[in-house]
């Protein structure tokens, strides 16, 4: 209760009174009234026999994404493109929404193998589970370590039933990548679950985390699976993509385009881009959400800095494109040293220099330059606009983004649960 406090006072901050209430009352009829659906329980044997319909067809394991991140959200981050990939490696997907941005009460068809699924749904769930226990293929519960709505109970329960855990220990666990106060006891019990039992499966996305995994319970059923990019779809650009007025007016006002997007939170370094800004070389375009009140916080009305908004992932990269140079500004700390960021794939892949501060999982590779301090950093922006048409740096950029497709990621964690298999 007191991480759902702490939850709805950040909601109240971010988005005002009336903001707050249309939240609430989504959320509130999401995980409550939603919960109880007359329509599942009188329509029962309709929903056991399209269940079963689904466990039937082929594939060789059932794989359950139970983490309320939802699918059709605004960041279209590694939960989503996992599930694709799972789907599209045959294993059977059943993936949580979230009724708030899915608007799915019940379950529907997403592609091939990949079925976007309402857990809250209490009915359906059970149906869902009475239909896999006739099943002798593989099962598996996987969510992330940031999840904070599962406990060590839910998940003991689902072993009871003959599945197995997949842990993805994707972030450094802290209370400002919650969203609360405090750390929610849910998110730290499951931790120490995955940390003393060694046939969980455990998914790390950088190598600090998984030097904690080793230091806790050596390396056993762990995998280094680092995030990364869906090459193909940054292949095909909008060419007629309708841009905004005001957008179009700022990257054509003469200047350098300096380019941001994700999330706008307390490990952005602020200082950083206002000392960018005052060198009024460069236009500071970020796109994506205000993910806690730092950013209010820090810039006003500063010059040269442009807060977009967010933008739809399909249609996101067509901005981004139209940039010279792609950012990842972070300060150096816990979470940022923990870090695997999406960015910095998507943006190999669109072919556009990187710059970033000096993240460990960032170093790795070659492409990325890295500024060690402020000062590096602006000499870093001079170096990567010298670039943007250099055809060995650009040729650089193509292979490490081919490198890192999510089609490989995905494999790796596939290898790991088949040798148990």
């Amino acid at each position: 209760m007191k991480e759902k406090m702490s939850k709805l006072i950040n909601v109240y901050k971010k988005y005002g009174f009336f903001g707050f209430l249309k939240k609430l009352y989504a959320y509130i009829k999401a995980n409550y009234m939603d919960k109880i659906s007359f329509k599942v329980f009188f329509q029962q044997k309709k929903y056991h026999e399209e269940i079963r319909n689904i466990l039937n067809s082929s594939y060789e394991r059932v794989i359950l994404w139970r983490s309320s991140f939802g699918y059709n959200v605004p960041l279209f981050q590694r939960p989503q493109h996992i599930a694709n990939n799972l789907a599209s490696n045959n294993c059977l997907v059943f993936y949580e929404v979230t009724t708030m941005t899915d608007k799915i009460k019940t379950l529907k068809k997403h592609s091939d193998n990949l079925y976007l699924f309402n857990f809250n749904n209490v009915f359906l769930n059970k149906i869902l589970m009475k239909e896999l226990e006739l099943i002798a293929k593989p099962k598996y519960i996987e969510l992330y370590s940031t999840d904070w709505k599962l406990s060590v109970q839910n998940i003991e329960d689902y072993l009871n039933k003959g599945f197995k855990f997949i842990y993805e220990y994707i972030d450094h666990l802290s209370p400002d990548l919650a969203g609360t106060k405090d750390l929610p006891q849910n998110i730290i019990d499951k931790y120490e679950y995955a940390m003393t039992n060694k046939d969980v499966f455990i998914v790390v996305t950088a190598d600090l985390l998984k030097e904690d995994v080793i230091k806790r319970r050596g390396d056993k059923n762990l995998v280094c699976s680092s995030n990364g990019v869906d090459y193909a779809f940054f292949q095909k650009l909008d060419e007629n993509y309708h841009f905004e007025a005001d957008f179009l007016d700022i990257i054509n006002n003469g200047k350098i385009n300096l380019c941001y997007y994700g999330a706008l939170a307390k490990w952005f370094d602020y200082d950083l881009i206002k000392k960018i800004a005052k060198t009024n070389k460069y236009n500071i375009i970020l796109f994506g959400i205000k993910y806690d009140e730092a950013y209010d916080s820090h810039i006003n009305n500063e010059n040269n800095i442009y807060f977009m908004g967010s933008r739809n992932y399909q249609v996101l990269k067509n901005y981004a494109n139209k940039c010279d140079i792609l950012m990842i500004p972070f300060l150096i700390n816990e979470i940022t040293n923990s870090t695997s960021p999406v960015k910095i794939f998507e943006y190999m892949a669109l072919h556009k220099p990187i710059v970033t501060t000096n993240m460990p999982e960032c170093r790795k590779y070659e492409s990325v330059l890295i500024g060690d301090n402020h000062e590096d950093f602006l000499k870093k922006l001079k170096e990567a606009y010298a670039k943007r048409q250099n055809k060995d740096y650009l040729e650089l950029l193509d292979k490490e983004a081919k490198a890192n497709d999510w089609s490989k990621k995905t494999l790796e964690i596939i290898d790991l649960i088949k040798e148990s298999e």
